[in-house]
């Protein structure tokens, strides 16, 4: 579905009174930075969490990498899998329907409100 032109196109710009140069106001400053842009970044990605068959471990982790690596954990059933990656928002239900046609169950996705990296 497709909506049309954007509206209207912004940017978001930080500014620092001239001469805030005490370590004090140097953390306090790295530290908004960062918590802005860990919304950002969440606003940016979904948690997925899905059940994968151990048969196609390797064909899922090439859907879902995770920024670094997805987490993988063992379940109940020995032949099976829980996996957890960040996926980007914009691609989640190509990748959703990706993860489904190897076998994949259960497929979760969250929002992320906030994070650090």
């Amino acid at each position: 579905m497709a909506f049309g032109e954007p509206l209207c196109d912004s940017e978001a710009v930080l500014i620092e009174r001239a001469g805030t140069d005490g370590q004090d106001q140097t953390e306090a400053r790295d530290q908004l930075v960062a918590r802005v842009q860990g919304v950002v970044f969440g606003q940016q990605y979904l948690m997925l969490d899905y059940d994968c068959p151990r048969s196609a471990l390797k064909k899922a982790t090439a859907i879902t990498p995770g920024l670094e690596s997805p987490t993988i954990a063992p379940l109940a059933d020995p032949d099976w899998v829980a996996i957890r990656a960040l996926v980007p928002r914009r691609d989640v239900n190509g990748i959703m329907d990706e993860l489904a046609a190897i076998g994949a169950k259960a497929i979760l996705a969250s929002d992320i409100r906030f994070c650090r990296f």
